[in-house]
């Protein structure tokens, strides 16, 4: 189940400084009143009610933050993006270019120079800067920390992780010059706790294997094996009982489920079992196949045998190799590592996560680019990574399957959302798609935890971004020879294991779809007269107010019985080396859906950018499968060794009912909170969205108006790409696993 280490917090309410007139005001007497200072709204930790003070931060810790600069004209850019969105309109696909952007929404230069300026008058270090202006990263002593922003620094227990945060709100001193206090939208990274994510993937306890290959050495690891911890932990699930599609293998000694004998659960699915039931089979052999496109990877740290791994997969799955060139990773210089935030965040979890979705995005667009971009940690780390992918316009479409776990104001906090608004309103205005997975909480109602907070419903953060397409997830059957023989929304509820009796059915629901609607943004326009007005206007109190953002868009094979089988090097009782598994989780259907959106552009001849209007006008055409809940109960068996690597200690077996509609979401006709508009239906869906039907020659100029990446790599980052020319050469400038 889900990690959801440091981000279970309890809400409190913001505490916010409180200030008087807003410029000096003369005493009677030789004494006068201090200036007010300028306080950042929203800045105070939310959670240091439910957390243990244990430590105060060291004077001389360095500290490292980042500062967020304002957008220019944001209205105007967001009107501009409705405009050039919308197929319907005579602007439609002029996206902008990096410096058009910058030239009409970035801050100003001088803006950007002031900020920079009083930053290091302040004593500290302006360590980088985005080529847009937006952010600055800066560190320096803790106590000039505390004396510049006015708080306290101090280290916290939470949820038994260790986190540092700021003690009060924030707030820039009385004397810092208008044009700073003006520019600077927020301060982030110093708030330890408030950014943790967790990826959105799934193991289904322990992942199926498919049949095992030679123990072979693996490649070279990505980072030193002192700086960051080599393969993780082996895992499988049962091969001995796993049908190769679904429905293939009945349990038939074990007793029936709702009146039959439910088939065992998929041994993992391959790449062209779902090439093939998505209708993608056919469109690949054609040769659209995403070349030309690139699609960027983002998560935190860096799987050590990536290449090598990807390598083995590719030959046993009849994937073509990757070419010169045709993959990379960005990745931080192994001084950038935090020893604390290696343990904090799981490090060794992200290698799976990394592995899902390069494999993933492969194997639906086996032609495209493939640039993973790895952040120091999972919390700023991460965050800058992201956005600094965007702000160079490093690929035309971004993957991102991880999530924070609540969608909460009081908890993110407004620099927080507003810099992900920020970041995302410029990849949808310079025509990248940007996607994320919706979580594998469903709506949170049934969330197992002695905190109420944890079990209110809720989506999950930023996958309900405007400015994203968030894809949810469903139960996918793929028939015999690769036919698509069903789909339902991703709920799962399971039995509890076998003991000899019948089965407890349908059992308690486990995991499934994120879905539902958003408390932090309105209505995107392209939603507007699609989602139902019960979903739209939900409100946590449980009355109606105004139309809201609601999640997910689009959907594809999220639930881990009916996953992708990957493959990776892992440490098992008897040695370290290759072997693969099924996945799933949300963490599955992004990358899935990048690639179908990589081979999508590449029949379009460009970058279909920013895609949710174009998605929201395939509403109940063939171009889509518009998800329904099952009208009988299905069912499948899955076993587990219990040790989660062979038999020798056993195993169990229990029952999954798919889609149960145990929670408040639900399939039904057209857009629902639960698969969104549906899934890609193939060739329909490619010609629908490209513009050019499948089969026919384009008369579309094949270039890219974002210009070239050149030779930029970030901060602290080092260009770790095998066999192929240097970064720079590439065409279109550019740069997930599946348990939540």
């Amino acid at each position: 189940m889900t990690s959801t280490k440091a981000r279970r917090l309890t809400a409190v309410l913001a505490v916010l400084i409180s200030t008087g007139a807003t410029g000096a005001f003369a005493l009677t007497g030789e004494a006068q009143a201090a200036q007010p200072r300028h306080p950042l709204p929203g800045t105070a930790p939310t959670w240091l009610s439910s957390a243990k003070k244990t430590a105060d931060t060291k004077d001389s810790t360095d500290v490292s933050f980042g500062v967020l600069l304002t957008l220019r004209n944001q209205a105007d850019a967001e009107a501009t993006l409705a405009d050039v969105s919308d197929p319907s309109s005579p602007a439609y696909g002029d996206w902008l270019t990096n410096s058009e952007f910058n030239a009409a929404y970035a801050p100003a230069a001088s803006d950007i120079s002031a900020v920079k300026a009083w930053l290091t008058g302040q004593g500290f270090s302006v360590s980088s800067a985005f080529q847009s202006g937006m952010y600055l990263s800066a560190h320096g002593p803790a106590s000039q920390v505390e004396k510049t922003f006015d708080t306290g620094l101090a280290s916290f227990t939470l949820d038994g992780t260790s986190v540092r945060a700021n003690t009060t709100a924030l707030s820039l001193p009385a004397d810092a010059p208008s044009a700073v206090v003006s520019a600077i939208g927020g301060v982030l990274g110093l708030d330890q706790a408030v950014a943790l994510k967790t990826p959105n993937r799934v193991a289904a306890q322990a992942p199926a294997k498919a049949p095992s290959t030679p123990s072979t050495p693996s490649t070279p690891a990505t980072q030193p094996a002192d700086v960051l911890p080599g393969p993780p932990a082996g895992f499988r699930s049962v091969t001995e009982a796993c049908s190769d599609y679904f429905g293939e293998s009945l349990a038939t000694s074990l007793p029936k489920a709702y009146g039959k004998y439910a088939p065992w659960a998929v041994c993992g699915y391959t790449p062209s079992q779902i090439q093939s039931a998505y209708g993608l089979g056919d469109v690949i052999k054609s040769g659209i196949n995403g070349k030309g496109i690139t699609v960027a990877i983002t998560d935190a740290f860096a799987a050590p045998t990536i290449v090598g791994d990807t390598a083995k997969y590719s030959a046993n799955h009849g994937l073509p190799q990757f070419k010169s060139g045709q993959f990379s990773q960005i990745v931080p210089a192994a001084n950038s590592y935090d020893p604390d935030w290696i343990d904090l965040c799981d490090a060794q979890g992200w290698y799976g996560e990394e592995t899902l979705d390069v494999q993933a995005v492969h194997a639906t667009a086996p032609g495209a680019n493939i640039v993973y971009v790895g952040g120091s940690d999972c919390g700023s780390g991460l965050d800058e990574a992201w956005a600094e992918t965007i702000d160079n316009h490093a690929a035309d479409i971004i993957t991102n399957s991880w999530t924070d776990y609540y969608d909460d104001p009081d908890i993110l906090g407004p620099d927080y959302v507003d810099f992900y608004y920020q970041f995302s309103l410029e990849a949808a205005l310079t025509g990248i798609s940007v996607l994320f997975s919706s979580g594998d909480d469903g709506d949170h109602t049934n969330i197992a935890s002695d905190d109420p907070a944890d079990s209110a419903k809720s989506v999950e953060f930023p996958n309900d971004l405007p400015f994203v397409t968030s894809v949810g997830g469903t139960s996918l059957e793929v028939g015999k020879n690769g036919s698509y023989a069903g789909e339902y929304g991703w709920q799962s509820s399971y039995t509890d294991p076998y003991d000899g009796s019948a089965w407890s059915l349908p059992g308690t629901w486990r995991i499934g779809g994120g879905g539902g609607t958003s408390v932090l943004f309105a209505q995107p326009w392209y939603q507007r007269g699609v989602v139902p007005s019960s979903v739209a206007t939900w409100t946590p109190d449980g009355s109606h107010g105004p139309a809201m953002r609601a999640v997910p868009d689009v959907a594809m094979t999220a639930d881990a019985n009916t996953g992708l089988i990957v493959g990776e090097t892992q440490e098992f009782p008897d040695g370290t080396y290759y072997d693969e598994y099924r996945i799933g989780g949300t963490s599955l259907a992004s990358p899935l859906f990048a690639g179908v959106l990589a081979v999508t552009s590449q029949q379009a001849r460009h970058p279909v950018g920013f895609v949710n209007p174009v998605l929201y006008n395939q509403v109940g055409r063939n171009s889509v499968h518009d998800i329904k809940a099952p009208t009988s109960p299905v069912a499948q068996v899955r076993p587990n060794y219990l040790n989660g690597v062979d038999t020798s200690d056993g195993v169990m077996a229990m029952v999954e009912s798919i889609d149960t509609q145990s929670t408040t979401l639900h399939d039904t006709k057209g857009w629902d909170d639960e698969t969104g508009i549906g899934s890609p239906n193939g060739a329909a869906f490619v010609s629908a969205v490209s513009g050019i039907p499948v089969g026919h020659r384009s008369t579309k100029h094949w270039g890219s108006s974002y210009g070239w990446l050149g030779s930029w790599i970030p901060s602290g980052h080092h260009n770790n790409k095998p066999g192929g020319p240097g970064f720079g050469s590439w065409g279109y400038g550019d740069w997930g696993f599946g348990h939540h």
